[in-house]
């Protein structure tokens, strides 16, 4: 059965999916980056925020503001590094998501997480999925957050939204997803781990 098919989209659902998420095998369809083993990286974390509308599962995401120097105006999923005082990845991925939108962590009930995403700019991500019942209100970090929003979940089941892209930068070849929804382009790493969300889904 199609997952865009499923009529109904549930917490527990997701949280036994998510549970077998870590034994998926690598990607065929695109070479991920990894850090080298000597490589030192910086521990960061997300939160995926899959909030249960009436009309269906939505995924929150946010646009960063123009003028910041890392992503400027890409479309991200809210997180940041590992603070000294953060307990773990839970804890980050929560904070951060209510710093730079204001969603309340205790809105937030977490069903699991992806494994860990490294990106070129030295981070190791993990990204925490949290699943949330309305109602919720955001109040974005003016500096961070240019926009928050949201797009049906189905959309990002469906494959033939997902796209392959290579390309060489600095002498280097590089694999990526791009998800267009609208008229917003979301690639990069956004769109690597909602591709791995959609393969734990699937599986």
């Amino acid at each position: 059965m199609s997952l865009t098919a499923v009529p109904s989209i549930s917490r527990h659902w997701l949280a036994q999916r998510l549970r077998q998420a870590h034994d998926l095998p690598a990607d065929p369809g695109v070479l991920r980056y990894v850090h080298a083993r000597d490589f030192a990286a910086t521990q960061a974390a997300v939160l995926v925020p899959l909030i249960n509308r009436p009309e269906g599962v939505v995924v929150m995401l946010t646009q960063r503001t123009a003028h910041l120097n890392d992503h400027a105006g890409q479309i991200c999923f809210p997180g940041g590094r590992v603070d000294p005082g953060d307990s773990d990845r839970v804890y980050t991925a929560l904070r951060e998501a209510e710093e730079e939108t204001g969603l309340a962590r205790e809105l937030v009930t977490i069903v699991g997480s992806l494994p860990d995403y490294d990106i070129p700019t030295g981070f190791r991500v993990t990204p925490v999925v949290g699943w949330i019942d309305p109602p919720v209100s955001y109040r974005p970090d003016p500096f961070e957050v240019a926009e928050v929003f949201e797009v049906p979940l189905t959309h990002f089941l469906d494959p033939d939204n997902h796209q392959r892209h290579s390309d060489e930068k600095n002498g280097r070849r590089r694999h990526y997803y791009s998800m267009p929804y609208q008229s917003r382009y979301i690639w990069g790493a956004t769109a690597g781990m909602l591709h791995m969300l959609y393969r734990a889904l699937r599986a």
